[in-house]
């Protein structure tokens, strides 16, 4: 057993930079990143725009590789992986959910979440799967029937329908005005609980820190802090 499992990290950033060439100017996203990702953890990645939580997301997500370090999953160093192998990581270990909800508009919700779950090894039922996020009676209107936030909570009932280890959540708010945010936030919330899954949540809006276990502070492409939240509260008690 790895370090990493002793401690309960399922996924980890070790010294990661990202540099991105535009014209004749080398870009750091990021500076020498560590950070891990706990076993059933809800984690809040904050930081301001530029800061490279985005960047650090889809590189731990498998969706990017770093210029430098490694990302370890369950102790295999996935920056090593053949693309075919970053693939499989994905559709296997990992649920995503961004802040444009990336719904296919000819499909109900049903069938949007049925996508995944015909390709995943352990899945949920599309209905429970929408259940969870207090949509069942809504699964068969087409996204253009239904509100904002209720596309996202879709979004999200098809990033766990396929019972990912992980769920990466990018800005899942930012579309959203407060009172839909927060029962986004509380459907994650409720699915970290009641599925265990472990959860990171990127976010450039402070309070919503209040809701984590542990915080991860990114500053100019570096962790400027990182601590656990002895005073979590529940989504419905946040405000910003």
């Amino acid at each position: 057993m790895s370090e990493s499992e002793e401690h309960g990290v399922v996924l980890a950033a070790h010294d990661v930079t990202k540099i991105y060439r535009m014209g004749d100017v080398d870009v750091h996203a990021l500076r020498g990143v560590t950070v891990g990702l706990r076993r059933g953890e809800l984690m809040v990645l904050l930081g301001p725009s530029g800061s490279g939580k985005s960047t650090l997301l889809n590189i731990m997500g498998g969706l990017d590789v770093p210029t430098e370090g490694r990302v370890m999953y369950m102790g295999r160093d996935i920056t090593a992986a053949s693309d075919r192998e970053l693939t499989q990581f994905r559709r296997d270990h990992v649920g995503f959910v961004f802040q444009f909800y990336n719904l296919i508009p000819s499909l109900t919700a049903r069938e949007n979440v049925a996508l995944v779950t015909e390709i995943a090894d352990k899945p949920l039922d599309p209905r429970d799967a929408l259940e969870l996020v207090s949509l069942a009676d809504r699964m068969d209107h087409f996204p253009s029937q239904l509100s904002g936030g209720e596309q996202q909570r879709v979004a999200i009932a098809r990033a766990v329908a396929k019972q990912p280890d992980i769920l990466l959540c990018d800005e899942p708010t930012g579309a959203l005005d407060f009172k839909t945010g927060i029962k986004v936030l509380e459907v994650i919330d409720e699915v970290n609980r009641t599925l265990g899954t472990t959860t990171a949540i990127i976010t450039h809006h402070a309070p919503l820190a209040s809701m984590a276990d542990r915080v991860v502070s990114l500053a100019d492409g570096r962790v400027h802090q990182d601590q656990s939240n002895d005073t979590k509260i529940a989504p419905r008690e946040l405000s910003w």
